[in-house]
């Protein structure tokens, strides 16, 4: 389980990544191969047109990104990210299903599908990550 004994033990490390927990976002599944995280949308997740804030669906992935990546022996940092808008959200929770593309001795690929409780596909992220050396 991707240096973790269980998603308890990995929930719990990861609540320190405080931004995305603090807003709602929750880490459902993790294995050595994907991590599926959630967000359950409140008025707070809006912009000013009544739509989902970008930056919400942005964070979503990115912690999904993260949780698969790192693990509490060895952690990567990221070097860049990329998001692709697809459509506008209709449900009520985003999903974000994070797979690698490469995951290699000093780098990693993240691929995160971000869709919503309506089944519609909202976003397409890819994050390049830098593995750091060493147990931390």
């Amino acid at each position: 389980m991707s240096g973790f004994n269980s998603i308890e033990e990995a929930r719990k490390y990861f609540s320190g990544d405080r931004f995305a927990t603090e807003n709602g976002m929750e880490l459902e599944e993790l294995d050595a191969t994907h991590s599926k995280c959630t967000l359950k949308l409140t008025p707070r997740h809006r912009n000013a047109l009544g739509g989902v804030m970008g930056g919400a669906i942005f964070t979503l992935a990115d912690f999904a990104s993260a949780t698969l990546a790192n693990d509490k022996e060895r952690m990567a940092v990221a070097q860049q990210a990329s998001i692709n808008f697809l459509n506008a959200v209709k449900g009520d929770t985003l999903i974000a299903v994070a797979t690698y593309r490469k995951d290699g001795r000093n780098s990693n690929v993240v691929n995160v599908d971000v869709s919503d409780s309506a089944g519609r596909d909202i976003a397409q992220f890819t994050g390049l990550g830098f593995k750091l050396p060493g147990p931390k």
